[in-house]
């Protein structure tokens, strides 16, 4: 016998509707079992209201069957043992709800409880059997007592038994079902794993393409710079070849960026990459969602590499939107150092701050920070992030120049 699985569970609400009309239905069964059946003489009647009451007992905890089901065939045991203790009718009278508590305590309690539960119910009937006064008693000779006893106990066992094939019949659906959506996520992953593959596999023979498409070009450069005054008639044909060869890169650098995009992410836009002259309209689409934004500049503005400018735009652009998110009430400043081997952006503002210190003391770990942090570091710079210390928050990054201008 498998170990089974116990503990509260949380049950959906059918569930609860249904024990809670079969206790009902069980209940009202008891009752009219109770008031059918003729009393034993002498019976008091202070004792007869204690047998409706034992009939409750006996029926109503059918309602939490599979919650405790092991504590709903102790209290319907017991209270029939009360029941024939009090000289009132034999538990039979009680109705069937003993054998739902047998079926019940196999169905949903684990292998202990079951075969504990069990135990309970045979030797609660024996007791009930030995009880003096009892309706059919067991006497030598009364072969067919014999008979009335053990097959209520064969009963009781045929009641657990069908608990337990049901127990097994369910386990061994949750384990068909899960063992399906295990097939299916493994299916999942090899099929990814598969376009993964295939994806590298071109982009590897498309690199091939561009780096040779870039070998030419620079043979072909060289080739017109030495022939630019000895022959300037040959210089038009190497342009030519040039331009005819970068094109081709240009479309397989393409192809070979679409092959590596993630799926469900939108092709590229034509339209240039945003730099630092593109500030004053990003500064203006804040404005429309009610940040006041100043920028101020320091020093001589001088030609960037087109990738430190494209990353300091976008720690802008990230800066302030979380200042719009998070700050509140605002103003912010943006200021943009030029200076001779680095670029510095400064983002401030004066809201009530939102920044989280984590676990290694930064200051935020949202995903545009960690973006921040990453573009920063792709040119080997610093970032900084932080509450001010008259309130607000802000945002610093430095950008060297010096390894982009060798």
């Amino acid at each position: 016998m498998k170990q089974r699985a116990s503990g509260p569970r949380r049950l959906p609400a059918s569930a609860w509707v249904f024990d809670s009309t079969l206790a009902l239905a069980a209940a009202g069964i008891g009752t009219a079992l109770f008031v059918s059946e003729p009393m034993p003489r002498g019976v008091p009647r202070g004792t007869l209201a204690v047998g409706y009451g034992l009939v409750l007992l006996h029926t109503l905890p059918l309602a939490a069957r599979r919650r405790f089901p092991l504590a709903v065939l102790v209290t319907s045991v017991a209270s029939g043992l009360v029941f024939t203790t009090l000289g009132l009718l034999p538990p039979i009278a009680l109705g069937p709800a003993i054998l739902v508590a047998i079926y019940s305590v196999a169905a949903y309690g684990d292998r202990w409880v079951s075969l504990a539960g069990l135990a309970v119910a045979e030797l609660g009937w024996a007791a009930v059997q030995l009880t003096p006064g009892r309706a059919v008693p067991l006497t030598p000779g009364r072969f067919e007592a014999l008979l009335a006893w053990v097959g209520y106990a064969l009963i009781f066992a045929a009641a657990w038994l069908l608990g337990y094939f049901a127990h097994n019949y369910r386990a061994y659906a949750a384990r068909l079902e899960e063992r399906t959506a295990e097939l299916e996520r493994t299916r999942e992953a090899l099929a990814h794993r598969a376009v993964t593959e295939e994806r590298l596999r071109l982009a590897r023979e498309l690199h091939d393409v561009v780096a040779h498409s870039m070998s030419v070009i620079a043979v072909q450069s060289g080739v017109g710079a030495h022939v630019a005054d000895s022959q300037p008639e040959q210089v038009g044909k190497v342009l030519a070849a040039i331009e005819t060869t970068s094109r081709s890169a240009l479309t397989e650098l393409r192809r070979l960026l679409g092959v590596l995009r993630p799926d469900g992410e939108p092709p590229g836009s034509l339209a240039p990459v945003p730099g630092l002259a593109d500030l004053d309209g990003l500064l203006a689409e804040v404005a429309k969602a009610g940040l006041a934004v100043q920028l101020r500049v320091e020093g001589a503005p001088s030609p960037l590499p087109a990738g430190v400018e494209l990353s300091a735009y976008r720690i802008v652009q990230e800066a302030l939107t979380n200042v719009v998110k998070h700050a509140g009430p605002a103003r912010a400043q943006v200021t943009i150092r030029y200076r001779d081997r680095e670029l510095m952006v400064e983002v401030t503002d004066d809201g009530r701050g939102a920044g989280v210190v984590a676990g290694d003391g930064r200051v935020g770990t949202g995903h545009g920070l960690i973006g921040m942090r990453e573009r920063v570091a792709a040119f080997g710079g610093d970032l900084e992030v932080g509450p001010r210390p008259g309130g607000g928050f802000r945002v610093v990054a430095r950008l060297p120049l010096a390894a982009d201008r060798r």
